[in-house]
């Protein structure tokens, strides 16, 4: 079965740093573009980082940009989030999912699988 394990959130205060993991089981995500999405309270779902199959291109939103550093190791089937000097507006579930190019970028219908539970990210002022 297909399932995505999503950790490395935390309480952190604003400046901090964390490291977010998204494990991928069942499948490879060698040929799909994949990508972090967040969710914060009484608030939609938002795409944050894109990264495509090779690595070779990459997309952030515009409110991390120089913030957050989106990576993938295909040889582990994991995709990671590097953010740096976190704000208070980061705050939120953090997901990874994944698919085209294009669907990632957008957080249009994804199909790499099912939505895992997501890890919380947490920044203080």
């Amino acid at each position: 079965q297909v399932q995505l394990v999503e950790s490395g959130g935390g309480l952190v205060q604003a400046g901090g740093s964390l490291r977010l993991s998204c494990a991928a089981s069942g499948r490879t995500i060698t040929s799909f573009a994949m990508g972090w999405f967040r969710q914060a309270p009484g608030k939609e779902r938002e795409s944050v980082a894109a990264i495509s199959w090779s690595g070779g291109s990459v997309y952030y939103v515009d409110s991390v940009k120089g913030r957050f550093t989106i990576s993938r190791d295909n040889a582990k089937n994991t995709v990671y989030l590097q953010m740096n000097n976190l704000k208070p507006e980061d705050t939120a579930v953090y997901y990874c999912n994944g698919g085209s190019w294009p669907a990632v970028v957008a957080g249009t219908p994804l199909t790499f699988g099912s939505w895992g539970q997501g890890t919380q990210v947490t920044v203080s002022s």
